[in-house]
């Protein structure tokens, strides 16, 4: 059952089990940032229709990161309807699956014995989580398409977790994907923090992304995982490194 949070008036926070995904509305359409899992289709179908649309008015869907978790249902609307998908051009690559930038089983393995991480898996398993399907027509996203595209998004470079990966500004909110989070099934408290290593392509990176997310003057947060945040970035990003740098 998927949870939808009214963050703006032109911006929703759909929360699937697992992950979150952005629903961008305007008068001409509407944009998703993210897509979640292969097996959230209907939630994502769901949550669009709940705000009075159908699959063939969605007119882009925008990656944060090509992880399955992030971009499954956007594999079904491009071979589908034909829609659109664009990313970080650094990312267009790992979209297209020409090389996989993700956690391997064996690298989730060792942590099974803890109950939260079993429960997840278990989750990605049935979901779809172990596709290696890629979305053949990605494209990066540019200035011009950008200006576009419902909210007219704005990128704001995020790699660490995976080498491409962008956040975007979209009616004064951060969408920041996985680069800064405020929960995930496997992780043992709230608030803004990244993700555990393993996880990420360079954590190094990561945080050096938190720094950068530190200078933004927006105060509303949609993660990929976890609630809505409010209050200045800044905190929530400081508030991350310091996290991060306990481990």
């Amino acid at each position: 059952m998927v949870e939808l949070v009214p963050v703006t008036e032109h911006v929703h926070l759909a929360r699937g089990e697992a992950v979150n995904w952005l629903l961008v509305t305007d008068d001409t359409g509407v944009l998703l940032i993210d897509a979640g899992y292969p097996g959230d289709r209907a939630d994502v179908l769901s949550s669009l229709g709940a705000l009075g649309y159908h699959a063939a008015d969605v007119r882009a869907v925008l990656l944060t990161h090509a992880h399955v978790d992030h971009f499954g249902s956007a594999i079904w609307l491009a071979k589908t309807y034909g829609t659109p998908v664009y990313c970080h051009a650094d990312e267009v690559g790992h979209a297209k699956r020409e090389y996989l930038e993700q956690a391997s089983p064996l690298a989730v393995a060792p942590h099974l014995w803890r109950p939260s991480w079993a429960r997840w898996s278990v989750h990605v398993l049935r979901n779809g989580g172990l596709s290696r399907e890629g979305i053949a027509s990605a494209q990066p996203l540019t200035p011009e398409i950008a200006a576009g595209l419902p909210g007219q998004p704005v990128p704001i470079p995020t790699p660490g977790h995976t080498r491409g990966h962008c956040s975007y500004l979209v009616d004064g909110v951060l969408a920041s994907g996985d680069a800064l989070v405020t929960g995930h099934a496997v992780l043992d408290r709230a608030g803004p923090q990244l993700l555990p290593a393993l996880f990420s392509h360079s954590q190094d990176d990561s945080i050096r992304s938190l720094a950068a997310l530190a200078l933004l003057e927006t105060e509303v947060l949609a993660p990929g995982h976890g609630d809505v945040w409010r209050g200045p970035i800044q905190e929530a990003a400081e508030a991350a490194i310091a996290r991060a740098r306990k481990h």
